[in-house]
């Protein structure tokens, strides 16, 4: 579904009063429940309103949908953004699973956490997911050359990592299959440029990664948007 508003603060509040219902949802069957969530700027809004949710935050799991392989203290990882802008407030009480170590190579650490996953509670209550104007989403860019195996929606494998001219650094990232082990997904970006990489991956099942997110029938994806 399209939910389309005039500002970005809107679009925000609404996504995230979205996230705050299948959460609730979720915790209505289930003693707790997981939440996906990305970095970048487009969420810190949405963030802003999550952390104020007066929902039982310590029965909530948070996982990045991916990550650069940089410590958290990093200006550039997407754990210390969430953690600045999402688990303040109410949410502090919420638990994130953190997807850097600093003692073993990226992907080493795809290996682990695909081996320890199934302790989390699947299936996600919902996952928060970005854009890029190169139809990226998470860390499936169309360039990394283990693209195919990040799409493949029987692909029994959560994560998997990503090397990309996009980025300076080696970048850990959620599998599409892994993504729509999700009641819902939520896609939130901004700007004239990105909603025409939308329309264009809405026409073709192939042509962005995102399209392939788009065109997969397994789970509904609710499109929030503002200029």
């Amino acid at each position: 579904m399209e939910h389309f508003f005039d500002s970005r603060e809107e679009a925000s509040l609404a996504a995230a009063n979205h996230i705050v219902a299948a959460l609730t949802k979720s915790l209505e069957r289930q003693a707790r429940t997981l939440l996906v969530v990305t970095g970048g700027s487009s969420p810190a809004l949405c963030y802003a309103a999550l952390a104020k949710a007066n929902i039982p935050w310590g029965r909530v799991q948070t996982l990045l949908s991916d990550e650069r392989w940089v410590p958290p203290t990093h200006d550039d990882s997407n754990e210390k953004m969430v953690r600045e802008t999402l688990l303040t407030g109410h949410a502090t009480e919420a638990d994130l699973v953190s997807l850097y170590d600093a003692q073993v190579s990226v992907s080493e650490r795809s290996l682990t956490l695909n081996e320890t996953l199934g302790d989390l509670p699947i299936p996600f209550a919902c996952s928060l997911l970005g854009m890029g104007e190169d139809g990226h989403f998470a860390s499936l860019f169309p360039d990394s050359d283990n693209l195919e195996i990040g799409l493949q929606l029987d692909n029994p494998t959560f994560f998997i990592p990503v090397t990309t001219a996009a980025s300076p650094h080696p970048r850990i990232s959620l599998t599409l299959a892994a993504l729509t082990r999700s009641d819902v997904i939520v896609l939130l970006f901004f700007g004239k440029a990105k909603r025409e990489v939308y329309e264009q991956a809405k026409a073709s099942s192939t042509e962005f990664p995102v399209s392939r997110l788009l065109h997969q029938k397994r789970v509904p994806v609710h499109v929030y948007w503002a200029p």
